[in-house]
């Protein structure tokens, strides 16, 4: 396997922003940026062989910057909302920025897919390795405490990309609960509406969403609403249902309570395009997956290929902590403390039906 090289262009600052691209024996191609560790390209055959995009992004420098979605990147250090911006860690209270509503999102404006990261590449026999290395300072994006981070895309001679983080916690206690933020559309990137593709999720339990879409603390059953999936459906099959949950976010944008122990991996979820037999497989760790049917995509941003992406056209599947967890103390907190490192995998793994 082997890893090339492009240089996209650069940063306002002059800083080069470099795309690294990993291929395997099996004509796979996995491409990433150390602008914001981006994930910005996944070709895949379907059961033809024929080579497909099913990643929805950019693919220059000012368009990945912009990054209207977040698509494919890095986000830290708080996936995700917090109700009104706001936490208390060690009794001390933190405000962060309010940039969605009266909530923070994605620990915005000051995001990480608009960061530079230092990138070093290794190339095996069966697997290409890109790492991207950043150091948050303290008081960074308003949160407490240094904090190193390194995250690593490894493409496999299996069609699986598999992407690592390793978080170390320098000096103060903090938050972290860090996601890669992908919308897949398994007909290719550029093929028009994905709701008919059909997703599985191993969750008996969802968050339920208030009308800010932030998490109210109650878990809600899946049986007998739109939110079973747990025996694979189209998508869209239940997403006109006319209830509160859905009205409020005009479609899927919703945690999902993954049924395993947190921190071992296991298959919790899989995707599936009848029409290209494209067949997509995720496993984690972590007891939250974010799905997202893109219900504000805007077909008048360009993205990449000269591609306008629509509502439904990709669908994002983010591992993570519970949004908000930080402020329901029940749940399982994304606290890492002083001088702890911790480690977590998420993978996406390709194949054909």
């Amino acid at each position: 396997m082997a890893i090339t090289k492009q240089v996209l262009g650069s940063t306002k600052t002059g800083e080069t922003v470099t795309l690294y691209t990993m291929k395997n024996r099996k004509g796979a191609e996995a491409s990433v940026t150390d602008l914001g560790a981006t994930w910005t390209r996944m070709l895949v055959p379907d059961k033809e062989g024929k080579l497909a995009d099913v990643l929805l992004g950019y693919d220059t420098v000012e368009s990945i910057y912009e990054n209207a979605g977040s698509m494919g990147a890095i986000v830290g250090r708080s996936a995700n909302r917090i109700k009104d911006g706001i936490f208390t860690l060690n009794g001390v209270t933190y405000q962060l920025a309010k940039n969605n509503g009266e909530n923070n999102l994605h620990s915005g404006p000051d995001l990480y897919s608009r960061r530079m990261y230092q990138a070093e590449c290794q190339s095996m026999e069966d697997a290409d390795m890109v790492t991207f290395r950043l150091l948050s300072p303290d008081g960074d994006q308003g949160y407490p405490g240094a904090l190193k981070i390194a995250v690593t895309y490894t493409l496999t001679g299996d069609n699986a990309l598999i992407i690592e983080y390793k978080l170390t916690a320098v000096d103060k206690d903090t938050i972290v609960n860090f996601t890669c933020h992908p919308y897949f559309n398994l007909a290719g990137h550029d093929s028009g509406n994905a709701l008919s593709q059909e997703l599985w999720i191993d969750a008996d339990y969802f968050c339920e969403a208030a009308p800010d879409t932030v998490p109210t603390g109650k878990l809600l059953k899946v049986d007998n609403t739109p939110f079973d999936f747990r025996s694979p459906k189209p998508i869209e099959r239940d997403m006109g249902a006319d209830i509160p949950q859905l009205r409020y976010t005009n479609g899927y944008d919703h945690n999902f309570c993954l049924n395993h122990q947190v921190g071992r991996m296991f298959l919790s979820a899989t995707a599936y395009d009848p029409k290209s037999g494209r067949f997509m497989e995720l496993y984690t760790g972590k007891p939250g997956l974010q799905l997202y049917t893109g219900n504000f995509l805007n077909p008048e941003v360009a993205a990449k290929e000269g591609a306008h992406y629509h509502p439904g056209d990709g669908y994002a599947l983010e591992t993570q902590f519970f949004p908000n967890a930080i402020n329901t103390p029940e749940w399982e907190q994304p606290i890492l403390e002083a001088g702890k490192t911790s480690y977590s995998l998420t993978t996406y793994k390709f194949s054909v039906r």
